[in-house]
């Protein structure tokens, strides 16, 4: 299957309006871009605003499914703007289903590596205007997801996305999205999804604590 790069934004925090005229400062509206070099840190001229639950190597690029934006434009009845949920890379054949934990692509000239589904918050349900749509995206699965750089490099609106490596685990971002959101009990598959070691230190370190809460008291 072909990958291709449909929208490659960024952008820096700035006040979004939302509801009845109120301010928040955030980085979701980003904008579509020629080119940016990507850091290890993320795209020179992109940031967030809330570093606590944003940002940091292992989420330094927020990658979105091109394929859902038809879904939630037929569920909520009306067209989404680009780059609607705050991802840097809008792009084809890249599913939550068909991608895997510590999968490696090339981007341009750079290198990413998938560490973990995207966990949304509230900022998407007022960058779009829908009460219902975070719990839709969590309901799902339909979270997009984050990746590190291993090699940093130029990447430019028309780059070519490839594969480079598979993980040989094979635990897929929509597997770990069930897991982190729908079955916070389950020891067997809590497990699977530590045993990847490319995975995210902020979902090791939930999902340890889940599953040292759930030994401990079993």
């Amino acid at each position: 299957m072909v990958i291709e790069l449909k929208t490659f934004s960024i952008g820096l925090p700035k006040q979004m309006k939302y509801s009845n005229d109120q301010l928040l400062s955030t980085a979701i509206c980003k904008e579509t871009v020629e080119e940016a070099f990507l850091t290890k840190e993320g795209f020179i001229g992109d940031g967030v605003a809330d570093k606590k639950h944003h940002g940091g190597p292992d989420r330094a690029v927020c990658v979105y499914p091109y394929e859902h934006y038809s879904f939630w434009e037929k569920e909520i009845g009306e067209s989404l703007p680009t780059s609607a949920f705050g991802e840097n890379i809008t792009s084809t054949n890249m599913l939550e289903s068909d991608v895997h934990v510590g999968d490696i692509f090339k981007l341009g000239e750079a290198v990413i590596q998938i560490t973990q589904g995207r966990v949304p918050c509230s900022t998407i349900t007022k960058r779009i205007n829908n009460p219902h749509i975070l719990k839709r995206i969590v309901q799902t699965g339909y979270t997009g997801y984050l990746c590190r750089v291993l090699e940093e490099g130029m990447v430019r609106k028309d780059s070519n996305i490839t594969l480079i490596e598979q993980h040989p685990k094979r635990v897929s971002i929509l597997f770990g999205n069930e897991v982190y959101f729908h079955r916070p009990k389950d020891i067997e598959a809590i497990e699977q999804l530590l045993e990847v070691e490319e995975l995210a230190e902020k979902w090791k370190e939930e999902l340890g604590k889940r599953l040292y809460k759930i030994t401990s008291l079993s």
